[in-house]
């Protein structure tokens, strides 16, 4: 569909505002940058107020025991933390390399990581919007290992020109959302590596799980992934240590089919098994999960409710 004139004044503008905010990021020490992530994070959350009931509904919903004075200091460190990554992002192409990368992350679980990478089999890696899911992508693809990556595409073209480009500037490959299935079947076919976010609302039709005690939904398509092609999952997080660039890679666990857990039995087993071990990583840093997302969206239709109680 073609783009009415205003919008595509409003793209360009839009891109033009992005592109001069990246270059003064880059223009400016790290140390300046930090110290202004911090102090813009409280006007964030507690003046400009961007979806600010949003968050503390989830945070309600996630932490029912929490004061009001813990679940907003979570709420400033939130936009803390979304600020010091645009930051990472920024100027990730000149500090982390090949040579320089054990002064950043510590990789926890690196031998498991590697052997299950080099396996000539197929694999999905799995995370969640928490940390610096976009870190854990770079670096897998400064190591060499080429990563068919799902996501959706920005609404403004230029943009999501612009942030595909870095994404795919170490190596991996961006698979739009939208009709993807068959290229994700193919690279699996060929023993690629998906890579997948596991924590977005489904909607009433998506496979129904636990998380934060709550039902929410996960995509069905994440599972069968796995399950169709014996796949198996690898589960991981980037959190952020003290400061930027200072972070902890974890392998939080794998799923095998062929090894036959309880996990990995059927869809629904394997659903809840990597959204379980989500809320576990987010409950290890909760400034650090994207609140932002309304990741509790109504509740799954009373057939699902009935044969659940049966």
């Amino acid at each position: 569909m073609r783009r009415s004139l205003t919008t595509q004044f409003v793209d360009r503008a839009a891109y033009v505002a992005v592109r001069v905010a990246i270059c003064v990021i880059q223009s400016l020490p790290r140390s300046f940058c930090e110290r202004f992530a911090r102090g813009a994070s409280d006007f964030l959350a507690n003046r400009v107020k961007i979806r600010r009931q949003v968050v503390r509904e989830n945070l309600q919903q996630a932490f029912p025991e929490w004061t009001p004075e813990q679940a907003r200091e979570t709420a400033r460190g939130m936009w803390e933390h979304l600020l010091l990554m645009v930051i990472e992002i920024a100027h990730s192409e000149r500090v982390i390399r090949k040579t320089t990368w054990r002064r950043h992350l510590r990789i926890h679980g690196m031998e498991r990581f590697l052997r299950e990478l080099w396996a000539d089999r197929p694999k999905v890696i799995l995370s969640g919007h928490y940390g610096n899911f976009e870190m854990s992508a770079f670096v897998f693809g400064l190591f060499g290992f080429r990563i068919y990556s799902v996501a959706r595409e920005l609404d403004n073209p230029l943009l999501d020109r612009f942030v595909t480009k870095f994404r795919e500037a170490r190596g991996q490959i961006i698979l739009p959302k939208k009709g993807s299935a068959p290229d994700v079947a193919l690279v699996l076919e060929n023993n690629g590596v998906i890579g997948l976010l596991g924590d977005q609302a489904a909607g009433p039709k998506g496979c129904w799980v636990e998380f934060f005690g709550r039902p929410a939904s996960v995509h069905k398509a994440i599972g069968v992934f796995a399950l169709s092609s014996s796949a198996p999952m690898l589960v991981c997080s980037a959190t952020r240590r003290r400061r930027l660039f200072d972070y902890d890679l974890r392998l939080e666990g794998v799923a095998d089919p062929l090894e036959g857990g309880p996990e990995s039995a059927n869809l629904k087993a394997i659903s809840q098994w990597y959204t379980s071990l989500l809320e576990k990583v987010i409950r290890r840093a909760p400034s650090q999960y994207w609140w932002v997302h309304r990741r509790w969206r109504g509740g799954p239709p009373k057939a699902t409710v009935a044969r659940a109680a049966a």
